[in-house]
């Protein structure tokens, strides 16, 4: 049996509980797909957009509905080291990628406020556009249970706001196209899992402004990163407190709120306050 038949049995046996199941779940209970959907699926060459492309093959192969699939990759300016390495793990895993080419890194790389927001956006924006080109309708992104609740609490910590990365989005440049986020309920710890069981190896951050970070699991000294190291201590502390975290987005009291915004409308409790009944007492 080729290696990459073995990956993929162990997504689906050994991992079956903590990826497939979370994944399947995901795409149920957030309705990320649809019959004659044509995804394409964004490989940057790291664990979890890897992963992703493996699940959503199986998916392909053996869901209830038909949906196609494109794997796409875009190369944003790495180094040749980089992107030899996702073309090698992209045919290592059978993973039919289609690349192409950007100069996002040279252009952020002259910018000095932000460079790492600009360069998220500027992506965002090249994947959608050749997708669409592509006859696409929908990005699968390969964002996790963790990337959820970091940027809930990076939102809370550092902007003052509450508010978390959704499952799925409408695009709002590009009419007809939507972003899916299949891996929503898997977490990255049993990503790593994966990763080092099967031995394999990839990039995790390219860029060149941190080119001292290439390989493995390591983070980076940013926000998410402290993000990151509290979410460890609190799991630590507590087997519950992630999932309360990532439950408190899927339970908003707002009998309880104070203030909200909603398509850019800011709405106050004192606008509802005198015709609603105390219930504290």
């Amino acid at each position: 049996m080729e290696k990459y038949k073995d990956i993929e049995r162990s997504i689906i046996k050994r991992y079956r509980k903590e990826i497939w199941s979370k994944f399947v779940k995901g795409v149920k209970e957030y309705d990320l797909i649809q019959e004659g959907d044509k995804i394409a699926v964004c490989i940057s060459g790291g664990k979890d957009s890897m992963l992703l492309a493996k699940c959503m093959q199986e998916l392909q192969r053996h869901g209830k509905f038909h949906f196609e699939l494109v794997f796409l990759v875009m190369n944003p300016g790495y180094n040749d080291f980089n992107r030899d390495l996702i073309i090698e793990n992209a045919k290592y895993l059978n993973i039919p990628i289609t690349m192409f080419e950007t100069d996002i890194f040279n252009i952020v790389a002259e910018v000095d406020e932000s460079p790492c927001y600009l360069c998220a956006r500027m992506r965002r924006g090249y994947l959608y556009r050749h997708a669409k080109e592509l006859g696409c309708n929908k990005i699968a992104l390969g964002h996790h249970f963790d990337d959820v609740i970091e940027t809930t609490l990076m939102s809370m910590l550092y902007n003052g706001q509450f508010k978390t990365m959704m499952p799925k989005l409408h695009s709002t440049n590009f009419e007809g196209m939507e972003l899916i986020r299949p891996l929503y309920l898997v977490k990255e710890d049993d990503i790593i899992s994966w990763r080092r069981s099967n031995d394999l190896n990839f990039i995790q951050c390219a860029c060149r402004l941190t080119e001292n970070c290439m390989l493995g699991d390591a983070g980076m000294g940013s926000k998410r990163a402290e993000m990151k190291a509290l979410v460890k201590k609190f799991r630590q502390q507590s087997s519950i407190i992630d999932m309360n975290i990532f439950r408190s987005v899927h339970n908003v009291n707002l009998n309880t709120i104070i203030g909200y915004k909603k398509n850019g409308v800011e709405h106050s409790f004192i606008e509802e306050y005198e015709s609603q009944v105390d219930d504290a007492e």
